[in-house]
């Protein structure tokens, strides 16, 4: 017997009949003997309209209000859920993030978990029950509701697997696992068998769309044991997410290259002809931190005596990025010009095989000029390569290294 946390996302409790098929499949495991939790998303579109909802009262929300508006998403899944387990004949019994005692910080909209309570889960756990949980919110030490951020359900499920010390984190979406691109770009692309935690950590963060990256985070860190299913196939072991230790084959090297990520929602900000002093960056992007505002690309061009600064943050966020640099750091720092772009794309090589291979980057920077695409911007680890280039040769980039890396299905 193994306690197993199953996370569901939107398109799984999208409908009655779906809800009633998640409720089979948690059905026959727990027929198996198992102890089984399950973590919810709201309704498929569900977030969106309640979002709609909110701008057609004002179009500047205040946070803490539109999370206790989109957190009503979940309420209804769970509630859901729990009747379409118990018309099975299951004890079941759906709990709110409040309810869970899931505590958040006080970030309304982007919360991180700080701590879970799980003893009335682990009671009614131990006496039979199926615990239905609402994934992608908690509340502050103040009792306000919070949310986690978009796929903020996956950080749900690995935090509260991690917290139970269940055996294993089931995480389940409409694709069958992990493919080393997004199949709707690269057809050829193949399902990974299993992928290690920094790889995947690295691909989520670069913009791959089936995990969100600090539920990767959590799993890392509290050696949760994680697996990416389809919500939609009876059978499969999908992608299993490990250490790298564990992933390696006696009898085979590890991969050069696992996975293509790219990201369409990255903005590029250049802030030129800066005085090139001491404290500079910090006076730049101080002020972007203190408004909760994500930086991802940073790179400074040093002149002989002023520099340009550039960085990128998610498109969402441009416009108040650059309102506050046009009027709180500019009356400080008098650059020549302020400069937003959304019209860029990242690409992204991801490969534990890094560590041991020189010439990685060389030849993605090669394809790409063979391919006629300009890099704009350039960012590396010990395990990744990443370029930003203009979004129209997104989807190039993405086919030309996908095969000059031989990805494609064998």
């Amino acid at each position: 017997m193994a306690l197993i946390v199953q996370k569901f996302g939107g398109t799984s409790v999208a409908t009655p009949e779906r809800i009633k098929s998640l409720a089979n499949r948690v059905n026959r495991f727990k027929k198996q003997g198992h102890q089984i939790v399950v973590v919810v998303s709201a309704m498929s579109g569900e977030t969106n309209r309640l979002i709609a909802l909110a701008n057609e009262i004002t179009t500047t929300p205040s946070l803490r209000e539109l999370d206790v508006i989109i957190s009503t998403g979940e309420q209804v899944s769970i509630g859901m859920t729990a009747l379409a387990l118990q018309e099975l004949g299951l004890k079941a019994k759906s709990y709110t993030g409040s309810q869970v005692k899931i505590l958040t910080d006080a970030s309304n909209g982007k919360a991180r978990i700080i701590d879970i309570d799980g003893q009335s889960m682990k009671k009614d756990i131990d006496n039979g029950y199926v615990v239905v949980v609402a994934g992608f919110q908690g509340c502050d030490a103040d009792g306000n509701i919070t949310t986690l951020g978009r796929g903020g359900s996956d950080t749900t499920g690995v935090a509260l697997a991690a917290a139970l010390g269940a055996d294993e984190c089931q995480i389940y979406t409409d694709v069958d696992g992990v493919y080393t691109t997004d199949p709707r770009v690269v057809p050829e692309a193949r399902r990974l068998d299993r992928i290690t935690f920094e790889e995947m950590l690295e691909l989520a963060s670069q913009g791959s769309k089936v995990l969100q990256t600090r539920s990767v985070e959590f799993a890392g860190k509290y050696k949760v044991k994680l697996r990416v299913l389809s919500s939609f196939e009876e059978e499969g072991n999908g992608t299993l997410i490990t250490f790298e230790e564990d992933s390696k084959d006696d009898n085979m090297e590890q991969p050069l290259i696992s996975g293509i990520a790219f990201n369409r929602d990255e903005a590029k900000i250049m802030v030129l002809g800066v005085p090139d002093t001491p404290g500079i960056a910090y006076q730049i992007l101080g002020p972007i931190a203190d408004a909760n505002i994500d930086v991802d690309i940073i790179i400074q061009n040093q002149g002989a005596k002023t520099t340009d600064f550039t960085f990128t943050v998610h498109k969402n966020e441009m416009k108040k990025a650059l309102e506050i640099l046009n009027t709180k750091v500019q009356p400080d720092i008098h650059a020549r010009e302020i400069i937003g772009d959304d019209n860029i794309a990242k690409v992204s090589a991801v490969g534990v095989g890094m560590r041991s291979h020189v010439g990685v980057a060389s030849q993605m920077f090669r394809t790409l000029s063979e391919e006629g695409i300009n890099i704009q911007m350039i960012s590396t680890s010990e395990i990744k390569v990443a370029v930003v280039i203009e979004e129209k040769y997104m989807e190039l980039a993405v086919r030309a290294l996908h095969k000059v890396f031989e990805l494609e299905e064998a």
